[in-house]
């Protein structure tokens, strides 16, 4: 089955390194990871995210369906306000990390690519007996990532209202060229920045508009590095179905008291197991970098954990990782070892996140 494209494809086709990411041919680099790294961190980088599923909730349980299959609260959101948290299973695994936008006239949510069909169809069967309409308008909008120290000049007078005055985590209704479209302030790579959804017809005017202001493309390889600096867990790399999200040191996006959902029960229980493996952040010697599914070790050798993800991050300068060992191996000093096809890198525990933006 071929990959699918998003309404900016042709337009990296000619300028970008195209991979398949998530059922989806995705830019992996324009001028290189590095340089675009380094834009975002210092000015203003552009990224193509229509590849992210997005949905709409409307009818009168849409709220008790979403309270139901999410780990954070919603009933204790404002309008215009976007939250995050999980979709887990029974047992508490992670099916899925989302963002859920609450609006005066209903909901939306934001969900990883390749979770797509998934979701939907966790969606689909847990809203038996409830009154809710869900819309999947993945296909009919095109969705832009403007991140950087620049990202609040360059959108400055570029919609009908003023995106600038948006709260972190707030996002508004407005028009972009006399078209509806949905500004929020979010982002993946731990800058400041927004993130913002026009009809496909709008896609590339937006996307060069963002050019001509001064921003650089940037593509998933620059995506990767940023958000491992920022040590912001993807799914399928920390997140999967088998890691529950105390695990994975997000039990900030679990509400425990809010009442009954989907994997509540088995997290109650998480939070008392002091045995289970913890997520961690390494700091490596040296240049290379330690892949993901390279193995931990103790400093006897013995093994210790699985690193997730992990790369040379440009910014920090380092070879950074991110993995799952024992909790007593978590501990901020603890000197580990992670072989890298059969030599062994030196790495420490180091404090989350790597990189944290001046505010």
């Amino acid at each position: 089955m071929a990959n699918l494209r998003t309404p900016l494809y042709q337009w990296h086709y000619h300028k970008a390194r195209m991979v398949p990411f998530g059922g989806w041919d995705m830019p992996v680099q324009y001028t290189g990871i590095a340089p675009e790294h380094k834009a975002v961190r210092s000015a203003a980088g552009l990224f193509d995210i229509s590849h992210m599923a997005r949905f709409s909730f409307g009818g009168p349980d849409a709220l008790a369906l979403l309270e139901k299959v999410f780990t954070n609260s919603v009933a204790t959101m404002k309008d215009m306000q976007v939250r995050y948290g999980l979709v887990c299973k029974d047992d508490g695994g992670i099916l899925d990390d989302i963002l859920v936008y609450r609006w005066p006239y209903g909901f939306a949510a934001v969900i990883n690519a390749s979770n797509r069909e998934k979701i939907l169809k966790w969606l689909e069967t847990h809203r038996a007996g409830l009154n809710v309409q869900i819309q999947d308008q993945t296909f009919d909008t095109t969705m832009i990532a403007i991140q950087g120290p620049k990202a609040v000049e360059l959108v400055a007078g570029m919609f009908v209202d003023d995106v600038t005055k948006l709260k972190y985590y707030f996002a508004m209704p407005t028009r972009y060229k006399e078209k509806g479209c949905v500004v929020s302030r979010t982002g993946y790579t731990g800058e400041d920045g927004f993130e913002v959804m026009v009809p496909n017809v709008m896609g590339v005017t937006l996307w060069e508009e963002f050019i001509a202001k001064g921003a650089v493309p940037c593509g998933l390889g620059a995506r990767d590095t940023l958000r491992l600096e920022a040590a912001m867990p993807l799914y399928g790399h920390e997140l999967n179905e088998t890691i529950n999200p105390i695990e994975a040191r997000l039990s900030w996006a679990v509400k425990l008291d809010k009442g009954e959902f989907i994997g509540r029960a088995a997290l109650q229980k998480a939070t008392l197991d002091k045995t289970q493996p913890v997520r961690i952040g390494l700091e490596i010697d040296g240049k290379r970098a330690a892949r993901e599914g390279s193995a931990i070790l103790a400093s006897d050798n013995t093994p210790a954990g699985t690193v997730t993800s992990g790369s040379f991050c440009p910014w920090t300068d380092k070879s950074l990782a991110m993995g799952y060992v024992s909790p007593q191996l978590a501990t901020v000093g603890t000197k580990l070892l992670i072989d890298v096809r059969g030599s062994t890198l030196d790495a420490t525990v180091v404090e989350l996140p790597f990189y944290k933006r001046k505010k």
